[in-house]
């Protein structure tokens, strides 16, 4: 790039910068679109300093698990351990979540020197993924850090996988643990669940629990020793009874959500999550950030035959629809 006058170039921000207004952008145009611009670009997504934050949710609802686990893996590795936050749905099977401790406690010690502390991951949200107890036994400590926790509509854990949260993650304030109706037909009562959260959690401050099958009693225990809780959300959960006055009179600082609800539960959110999208766009994207992971960006060689090369990018983008028919613009899954 060149600059004229007393402006400096954009190319000549320090990578931490970069960072910090790359992570204002879509995932789509940090992977295929920022890389393009010019070498400086391209190095910082190519660092850690754009994946202090990993966002791929909405993506994530909306692909097979296998490419899910392809690119939380790529971005992990990519963070270099200095991750904060981590949003991905559907996670297949316990071997992610093990690569996700793994991964980010061995890089973790790495990036304390680069930003100041091993393990930084704070906020850590999962939901309707398909983890177990035994691997969230095993890993829990490894996330003593976390302060934010979302296990929504992970239907193969309960009470075992909470207590080992509450015992190693001291500092946790948030939980949400809302389930679907359709993923608790098979259960009588959720209460060990919410013993589990008793014991171990009582510094909660924001809880939900949303269409658990949970007695009065137990939210009563979550009540008497969780101390600090601000919110509590029992949307769903039939056979609490909380009398206002008695909320009033006992815990005058907490908000009460429920267990009344207006109207009926929204299944068409989960029924679109379930589903993952075939179509070959979103693949196509995948598909050249692959490509793209294939080339050093740190050596200047490997750039000329990249960015130089308007008609190697256009190959790219091409070479995927080989066997689909005529190439369509590339549009981002609604």
């Amino acid at each position: 790039m060149e600059c004229q006058g007393e402006f400096r170039c954009w190319d000549e921000l320090i990578p931490d910068a970069l960072g910090l207004i790359f992570s204002n952008l879509s995932l789509q145009d940090i992977l295929t679109t920022i890389p393009r611009v010019c070498k400086a670009w391209g190095r910082a997504v190519a660092g850690p300093y754009c994946w202090q934050e990993i966002d791929i949710e909405e993506w994530s609802n909306q692909c097979k698990p296998e490419h899910v686990d392809q690119m939380l893996q790529m971005l992990i590795e990519r963070s270099g351990g200095s991750v904060r936050k981590l949003r991905v749905a559907n996670l297949n099977n316990d071997s992610i979540l093990s690569f996700i401790a793994d991964h980010l406690v061995i890089f973790g010690y790495a990036s304390f020197f680069a930003f100041g502390s091993a393990g930084s991951l704070q906020n850590l949200q999962l939901p309707r993924s398909e983890i177990s107890n035994p691997i969230v036994e095993h890993v829990a400590g490894r996330f003593s850090n976390i302060s934010f926790l979302d296990l929504s509509y992970c239907p193969k854990i309960g009470a075992p996988a909470l207590e080992a949260i509450g015992k190693n993650c001291k500092s946790l304030v948030g939980l949400q643990r809302a389930m679907h109706p359709l993923t608790i037909g098979d259960k009588v009562c959720q209460d060990d669940e919410a013993h589990a959260i008793a014991t171990t959690m009582r510094k909660l401050k924001h809880l939900e629990l949303a269409y658990l099958l949970l007695s009065t009693e137990g939210v009563l225990e979550i009540l008497s020793n969780c101390r600090e809780l601000e919110f509590l959300d029992v949307r769903g959960c039939w056979e609490v009874n909380l009398e206002e006055k008695f909320l009033k009179e006992n815990f005058s600082g907490l908000k009460v959500l429920g267990p009344l609800v207006n109207d009926c539960y929204e299944t068409n959110d989960w029924d679109d999550c379930s589903d993952f999208s075939d179509s070959s766009s979103y693949l196509a994207w995948e598909y050249m950030a692959a490509e793209m992971d294939d080339y050093d960006l740190y050596d200047d060689d490997s750039f000329d035959g990249l960015w130089d090369d308007e008609q190697r990018l256009e190959e790219l983008e091409l070479r995927f629809y080989e066997g689909f028919g005529e190439p369509v613009p590339f549009e981002w899954p609604a």
